[in-house]
């Protein structure tokens, strides 16, 4: 991979293999770099023995080291240049989880060796210096801690929750004061996995993420709902619900992964619909639609991730027993069986908005706000770095949640003088 002079754009995203439960699928990081001036680009991708469930991506501060958040109990580290593994540690030496897929999967940095993941029922204090001597700061309330952000004083941390296998249904959100080290639990009318923060105020945004469980139990081997969803505006002081949007059950915002903000709108990509929404923030009820749902021919030449698609759903629920889960999961995905956008992210100049396709395994850029196609890359297959698997295998990397590196947008200059 080349010098960052050459490449100034680096899209880091997790990958967890084919298939279509990202939660027992492979561990590994691609770094897709890109130069919006040439129009060249390049990419490295590395995946990790030993590791299971690649989920989210975290970079340091000083963009030396990432953090790839995993299903599988692990802290792996790795150097951000060479995606080399730098350091693992298991968290079952801190803390044994109630579910094994109760796990680090997202942590925010504090600096360029501090950062906080939740492990088991504890949020923990780690250095990368010393890794395996972390420090429980706190109880953070929720059934199963998911994605977790930092708001724009940096007092706080948010924190989405998933439903729990044994405990059911989440409906729940979570802060947590750095300062006092107490958390706060904040109920919700649904399930919220993922969030953002706003950029300049102690406010963020939970997204719902509605699913049934099989057979009316199983909140493990989970069904896609063909229900409204749900954004709420939340005062991370308070925890008081500010705002909140709902888009009924045909608007394609079902199965949302990663979240950004411009200066204008909240910005979400959802893998189940083949979407990426955009909701205006100043009205909170006007939105706008990026379509990846693929074309006919597309989904033809896209046979061998649709039939692992298929199959992988057979092996999460009895067709018949489950028949409702089945319809409702091909409403949420517009009739097609491929998912679809899982990693976007927008420059720091909010110019460039970066998407990761999971089921296509492409990279699109697009230009924002205008939203046209700038740069639309077909990635490698699996198979190039998993040689063992046979050659009719699903060739998906697995697209999951990332972040971008972006250079800094220059300073405005200063007003003219006024004259005397």
């Amino acid at each position: 991979m080349a010098h960052s002079d050459r490449y100034p754009y680096a899209f880091h995203i997790a990958l967890d293999g084919n298939g279509m439960n990202g939660l027992e699928g492979a561990a590994g990081v691609c770094a897709f770099r890109y130069n919006p001036i040439s129009g060249e680009y390049a990419y490295r991708v590395q995946y990790y023995d030993g590791v299971a469930g690649g989920h989210a991506v975290s970079i340091t501060p000083d963009r030396k080291f990432g953090f790839l958040g995993n299903a599988g109990q692990q802290l792996l580290f790795y150097d951000v240049r060479s995606l080399d593994e730098s350091d693992r540690v298991s968290t079952l030496r801190f803390e044994t989880p109630d579910a094994a897929i109760k796990s680090s999967t997202h942590m925010v940095w504090l600096d360029g060796t501090h950062g906080v993941t939740a492990i088991g029922d504890g949020l923990w204090l780690l250095d990368l210096d010393r890794p395996t001597r972390a420090e429980r700061i706190g109880d953070h309330l929720l059934k199963l801690p998911h994605a977790m952000k930092r708001t724009a004083s940096g007092r706080y941390l948010v924190y989405g929750g998933m439903d729990h296998p044994g405990r059911g249904e989440a409906a729940e959100v979570g802060v947590f004061d750095l300062e006092k080290r107490t958390a706060r639990r904040i109920p919700l009318p649904t399930t919220c996995w993922h969030v953002a923060c706003h950029p300049s105020e102690d406010r963020f945004y939970a997204l719902s993420f509605r699913v049934r469980p099989q057979e009316g139990w199983d909140w493990h081997e989970w069904a896609a709902a063909y229900f409204k969803e749900y954004v709420f505006e939340i005062d991370a002081e308070s925890g008081r619900i500010l705002r909140h949007w709902t888009g009924s059950q045909h608007v394609p915002a079902h199965i949302n992964s990663d979240v950004c903000i411009s200066d204008r709108e909240l910005i979400y990509c959802n893998g189940g619909s083949g979407t990426i929404v955009m909701i205006d923030l100043a009205d909170f009820a006007s939105y706008r639609v990026i379509d990846e749902r693929p074309r006919l021919a597309t989904q033809v030449r896209s046979a061998r991730q649709a039939a692992r698609q298929v199959t992988d759903a057979f092996t999460r629920g009895s067709p018949i027993p489950s028949s409702k889960h089945f319809v409702g999961a091909l409403r949420v995905t517009r009739g097609t069986l491929l998912d679809s956008v899982y990693a976007c992210q927008l420059s720091a100049d909010q110019s460039l908005l970066f998407t990761a396709n999971r089921g296509l395994n492409t990279i699109t850029v697009y230009d924002y706000p205008a939203n046209t196609v700038r740069l639309r890359a077909r990635m490698p297959e699996l198979r190039d770095y998993v040689p063992e698997l046979p050659v009719w295998t699903d060739p998906r990397l697995g697209f999951h949640h990332s972040t971008l590196l972006s250079p800094e947008p220059a300073p405005a200059p200063p007003p003219a003088a006024s004259p005397a």
